[in-house]
């Protein structure tokens, strides 16, 4: 549950750690095998309902009810995917053979392709909030900075401004593409307003205006990030093509990057043809009806569908962003070896979670300054996420959960390194005990971070039905062995991080 260090996770027994690694991943596999065996009987009903898709194999329906996967795959065959192999190709064509021009050129194009996929209209606004963030960041006060681009995220829920916008598009779709687009250019205003604040640079303040315009419209990280800071993206950026970086980024190694990003497309598209757990989430009755494994198995594949999901949507653009010598975020962590509230903020997002660490945590105090400012920054920094990705309640609900976990977490950290309980533990438990005991801990802050997950991914209504069902009407029942698979859980995720491959 706490971060600990490799030096001082014990190892454990070869054929407990055989036993933990059976355990999780036969948990896994039978409960998806329920899960899809309760698909299956029940996908009359769900077609009906919530109108399963005919499926890319025969004999096989497809779950569409996932908004996020549906609508950018459908992006990605409509335009998205044929844009971003014309900016590699872009690149290095420009990299080989005109290499000071490539980023004026990946700039052009990134705003040639924004200009036909959003509309003249829809980039005047993008030009809009670009253009304000930049005035006021010549102010060099963080404080207005951070007022001014609050503001313009703002004007994204404003209603009589969504209803024009929507009315400049054909489809939803359309408009929502749009409100990703302001949504993630807008941490880039910021993370630019506050550099420039911080560390204002002796260029001329048009060669900053187009670093700006570059930073914004570089395409791979256009619409849906991820999300690399200001500072990094100029750093890396601003440096011109090596020979060996050219080696580097040659013909093997984007094939063998692209077939794993297929690879992840398969996996996610096999787990909607076989498991519905979109359509069953969506309805609170077959929730309620769900036996127990396969309640289980919803629960498991909600997130690994999350986590396979983003692999993917973030895996093409930073295996591009790589080829112009960017340096990405990692990819995704895989889920079911996340143990702790901190840890899945870390490693899941850790573009966002750099992102939120330099631009709120750190300059509101962070851990600097005592236990009430460490709580006041993290509450800050949960709460900003909320309203970034639009404040609904369910958000409220999953950023306070999130913020409970977090302090939960360095509370029992900050206890078990107090002098006095440090001292006991060390003369009463020996070193695989203790890291038994951090698997044990570790498996309640678990079950609270799928719940919080479920919360986020489903909404209220999923996380009260599984409390319910889970710790109120099963808390003799279903509770304990979830528990201890979820210990298992735990030692293979202490296990991972004991030898990160």
């Amino acid at each position: 549950m706490t971060s600990k260090s490799r030096a001082q996770l014990a190892p454990l027994p070869w054929i407990e750690i055989l036993a933990y690694w059976v355990l999780s991943f036969g948990s896994h596999l039978y409960s998806f095998y329920q899960l899809h065996r309760f698909s299956k009987e029940h996908e009359a009903g769900l077609e009906r309902e919530l109108q399963l898709e005919k499926g890319l194999l025969k004999d096989f329906k497809r779950d569409s009810s996932d908004f996020e996967w549906s609508f950018w795959t459908e992006w990605a065959k409509r335009s998205l995917l044929w844009t971003l192999i014309g900016h590699g190709v872009i690149s290095r064509f420009t990299s080989v053979f005109y290499p000071k021009f490539r980023v004026p050129a990946l700039t052009t194009y990134g705003l040639v392709v924004a200009s036909s996929v959003l509309g003249i209209k829809g980039v005047s606004v993008l030009l809009v909030h670009l253009g304000v963030s930049f005035s006021v960041a010549q102010l060099r006060k963080p404080a207005l900075s951070w007022a001014c681009n609050l503001l313009l995220l703002c004007t994204l829920h404003i209603q009589p401004l969504q209803e024009i916008q929507r009315g400049w598009y054909k489809t939803e779709e359309e408009y929502y593409l749009l409100l990703f687009s302001v949504a993630v250019c807008g941490l880039r205003f910021i993370s630019f307003s506050l550099e420039h604040c911080w560390c204002p640079q002796d260029r001329d303040g048009l060669v900053e205006l187009f670093w700006l315009f570059s930073y914004t419209f570089y395409h791979p990280f256009f619409y849906n990030g991820p999300i690399i800071t200001y500072t990094d993206y100029i750093e890396k950026m601003r440096g011109l093509p090596k020979e060996s970086d050219r080696e580097d980024s040659g013909f093997c190694h984007l094939l063998l990057r692209s077939g794993r990003i297929i690879l992840w497309w398969c996996i996610a598209e096999y787990m909607i043809h076989v498991m519905y757990m979109h359509s069953i989430q969506s309805n609170e009755t077959y929730i309620e009806i769900l036996p127990p494994w396969a309640l289980g198995g919803l629960a498991l594949a909600l997130v690994q569908f999350f986590y396979v999901k983003y692999l993917v949507l973030f895996g093409f653009p930073s295996m591009l962003a790589t080829c112009d010598k960017l340096v990405p975020p990692k990819l995704p962590r895989c889920v079911s070896i996340m143990y702790s509230f901190t840890g899945m903020w870390r490693h899941f997002d850790e573009g966002l979670y750099r992102w939120l660490i330099r631009y709120i945590y750190v300059p509101l105090g962070g851990s600097q300054h005592g236990p009430l400012y460490k709580m006041l920054s993290t509450g800050l920094a949960f709460g900003f996420v909320c309203l970034w990705h639009g404040g609904h309640d369910y958000l409220q609900y999953w950023a306070l959960m999130n913020w409970a976990g977090v302090l939960m977490e360095n509370g029992l950290k900050s206890l078990f390194t107090s002098t006095f309980i440090h001292s006991i533990i060390e003369q009463k438990f020996s070193a695989a005990m203790k890291r038994r005991c951090i698997a044990f801990l570790s498996a309640f802050s678990t079950a609270m971070l799928i719940l919080s997950n479920l919360v986020f991914l489903g909404g209220i209504h999923v996380g009260r039905i599984f409390w319910k069902r889970v710790f109120i009407q099963g808390w003799s029942s279903m509770a304990p062995p979830m528990l201890a698979f979820l210990y298992c859980f735990a030692q293979i995720g202490l296990e991972w991080t004991s030898h990160p491959t």
